[in-house]
């Protein structure tokens, strides 16, 4: 998803009929622009359009659900609504200005953030294109800029699962706008901002990765959002658990999920929108996507066995809870590798992933006694470092991989050694984990003071369905 803006889209049609020599002229002058001016694809900008559909219903339904059936039946809308409503609201701050911070230059501060060149959408219509990661391939802006929202969207919807059925419904939503505000679309502008093709293949590397943003400039390579979602609002759910608290009767009551039937449908729908979410960060429809759909089937398949047989060998049965939880994990830790790994390598981070979450969701949690209700860091901040890591290995040519594209060499595959390479996604964990980790520990304490985190005690005991929002998910 590495993107830069170029100039508006050259071919327009004309504006009406005309004749004799300025016919000629205006035939000409269009035909010049042609020849210098890409124009997008068809089928790549459809392929985008049916991506961030894919994407969209990753959110709502399929995250909605997933996390519904997971808390008990008292809380199950509060979740519902928490999730729905984040996605609206981040859909209003993306256009007014989200997108401008994120895929901008940002100036002097352009290492950590864009600027406010774009917001409201400035100068941002159907014919103006942005690049794909091909020299001379480009897409219409408005495809980009609704894909990338709904990247937006998901990332702080996961961070609800955390702190499930103990937090206030306003404070979610204010902390999700400071959130997205000073984490989300710094992070993402680290991580995809460049120059683009067309510039590197002009121009020295140095330069490229002067005009990127700062975990670009690393050498780090992130797919898909394994740094920009879940290792970012992994650790954002860690500290929210930390901070609110555990929930009432936490390690003393039964907390079971009270719909693992409504879980496994949201996983499911998880999966399926996944593609989107992995083959569309090509931004075009060819073999690059063709890979990132094959490593999304196959690493998910591979984890979901994986947590299986660990807990069939472990406590004697494969539960529902273990099977999905095991596909999620999978998807996350493909989700940075997606287009640079082979399958094969694909099929083993998978796998490596299941367990790695596994260790942490059924012992570490266990250990130091946090709360994380529905498991986001152990699954989502554990499955991304495990695939960002993994990333820097698999993607070399020699296991398999796709190579790093080498634009001052024809786009050729190139591979630093695993050395370097795992050093760039290192740097890149660490500088998201610390970015995350205190931005976010400082918007839930503004959170906290200005309106509370968490409601009253009898509140939370009553659930948060009828007495935050009035109405409850059954009526039985």
């Amino acid at each position: 998803m590495n993107i830069s803006q170029i100039a508006k889209g050259a071919l327009r049609r004309a504006a009406g009929p005309a004749a004799g020599m300025s016919f000629l002229l205006a035939a000409g002058s269009a035909f010049a622009q042609q020849q210098t001016a890409p124009v997008p694809d068809k089928g790549d900008t459809t392929w985008m359009l049916i991506s961030t559909i894919l994407v969209l219903l990753m959110t709502i339904p399929g995250l909605a659900l997933f996390y519904g059936g997971l808390v008990r039946a008292k809380n199950m809308l509060s979740v519902l609504m928490q999730v729905f409503s984040i996605t609206a609201l981040v859909m209003v701050i993306w256009l007014l200005y989200g997108y401008s911070l994120a895929f901008t230059d940002g100036g002097s501060l352009n290492a950590f953030v864009g600027g406010f060149s774009k917001a409201l959408l400035a100068g941002v219509d159907p014919s103006t294109t942005v690049e794909t990661f091909s020299r001379g391939v480009v897409i219409p802006e408005l495809a980009f800029v609704a894909f990338q929202m709904t990247f937006a969207c998901i990332t702080p919807a996961l961070i609800v699962g955390a702190f499930a059925e103990r937090v206030k419904f306003s404070a979610v939503m204010v902390f999700v706008a400071l959130w997205v505000t000073f984490v989300y679309f710094p992070i993402a502008h680290m991580v995809w901002w460049w120059p683009g093709p067309e510039f590197a293949s002009t121009n020295p590397a140095e330069a490229t990765a002067a005009g990127a943003g700062l975990i670009w400039a690393f050498g780090a390579i992130d797919f898909a959002g394994g740094t920009v979602v879940h290792i970012n609002a992994g650790i954002a759910g860690l500290v929210g658990a930390l901070m609110v608290g555990k929930r009432i009767g936490y390690g003393r009551e039964l907390l079971a999920p009270h719909s693992m039937t409504l879980t496994m449908v949201g996983a499911a729908l998880l999966w399926v929108g996944w593609f989107g979410f992995n083959a569309g960060s090509n931004l075009e429809a060819n073999g690059y996507a063709a890979l990132a759909m094959i490593n999304t089937f196959v690493a998910t398949a591979a984890a979901a066995l994986a947590w299986s047989l660990a807990e069939s060998l472990l406590r004697g049965k494969a539960s529902m809870l273990g099977a999905v939880s095991g596909a999620v994990a999978g998807l996350v830790a493909v989700t940075p590798a997606a287009g640079f790994a082979g399958p094969v390598g694909a099929l083993v981070l998978g796998a490596i992933a299941a367990l790695g979450c596994y260790f942490f969701v059924s012992v570490v949690k266990n250990r130091f006694g946090y709360d994380d209700a529905l498991d986001v860091f152990g699954v989502h901040c554990v499955g991304g470092v495990i695939g960002a890591l993994g990333t820097g290995i698999l993607v070399n040519p020699d296991l398999g991989g796709a190579g790093i594209v080498d634009y001052l060499n024809g786009g050729a595959a190139s591979y630093p050694g695993a050395t370097a390479q795992v050093m760039s996604q290192l740097k890149a964990v660490l500088v998201t984990l610390l970015w995350s980790g205190i931005g976010s520990a400082i918007l839930y304490k503004i959170v906290d003071l200005a309106i509370g985190l968490r409601p009253a005690a009898d509140i939370e005991r009553q659930g948060l369905d009828l007495a935050s929002h009035g109405e409850a998910a059954y009526h039985i």
